[in-house]
């Protein structure tokens, strides 16, 4: 029987991938065909280990190290990249949060912020999807053929009390990503986005681990269990395939029911 999800040899580059979702989809992706996988991450020992359970799973690997909201780093390591394997096919932008330097400043109301401290968040998740994607898609133009697939968060979509900045640019990337979509159709390049909420993730752990906290964020979903890097894993390996060949400039929940979508 033919894997539909065999995505045939293909060089991956995702971001943000050294623990978390971002080590799951690059494991997902070795494991389902991928010919190489792109490992970067702001630290490149993370980089380097998730390199090696990717090349145990049976793909090449590459670790490369960068904060994704500066473009010349960015530009680097996808130089990098292409100079490796000849191309990238796959873009999985999956770098979030406030960045590699998050403050406690970043927590506080938005009228008591700064400029200075809307960067982090802006800057990875906004920017870094930018800088990422503009990296990639002369290769992709090139070849005819490419696979954009961008995480962003609920938060983009319904709000977040206190993320006014985080909200806002996981909306940007989604939106950036609709118009990437539509000029880029015509190069065989799809775009989509997948929206998240609460996934137990390295970072979310201290919260979600906490039996009084998981029952109280678990009232507000549909399935009574917080998210599972393989439940991302699952639909950006579906988006990253042929399988997905005809859908593109769409944002997908996969959020175990905390909110809905028409």
């Amino acid at each position: 029987m033919t894997n539909i999800l065999d995505i045939k040899g293909r060089v991956a580059m995702v971001t943000g991938a050294g623990q978390g979702v971002g080590r799951r989809v690059a494991l997902h992706l070795a494991e389902n065909g991928a010919g190489a996988v792109v490992i970067n991450d702001f630290r490149l020992e993370r980089a380097q280990a998730v390199a090696a359970e990717v090349e145990a799973a049976g793909a090449k690997a590459l670790a490369v190290s960068g904060d994704v909201s500066d473009l010349e780093v960015v530009r680097a390591g996808v130089e990098q990249a292409i100079g490796e394997f000849g191309q990238i096919d796959i873009l999985v932008n999956n770098a979030g949060n406030a960045g590699p330097a998050p403050t406690s400043e970043m927590t506080r109301p938005f009228w008591e912020q700064t400029p200075e401290e809307w960067q982090g968040y802006l800057g990875t998740n906004l920017y870094g999807v930018l800088n990422n994607t503009h990296s990639v898609l002369p290769s992709m133009i090139k070849n005819k053929y490419g696979r954009i697939v961008t995480v962003i968060s609920d938060a983009g979509r319904f709000g977040e009390v206190d993320r006014e900045c985080y909200s806002a640019a996981k909306a940007g990337a989604a939106g950036f990503t609709r118009s990437v979509a539509m000029s880029s159709g015509r190069y065989n390049i799809t775009a989509n986005c997948i929206s998240l909420a609460a996934t137990h993730t390295p970072r979310t752990a201290h919260q979600l681990d906490d039996e009084a906290t998981l029952a109280k964020v678990m009232k507000r979903y549909a399935i009574r269990r917080p998210g599972q890097p393989e439940d991302a894993a699952n639909m950006i390996l579906f988006l990253a395939s042929d399988a997905a060949s005809w859908v593109t400039g769409q944002t997908i929940p996969v959020n175990g029911g905390y909110s809905f979508a028409l």
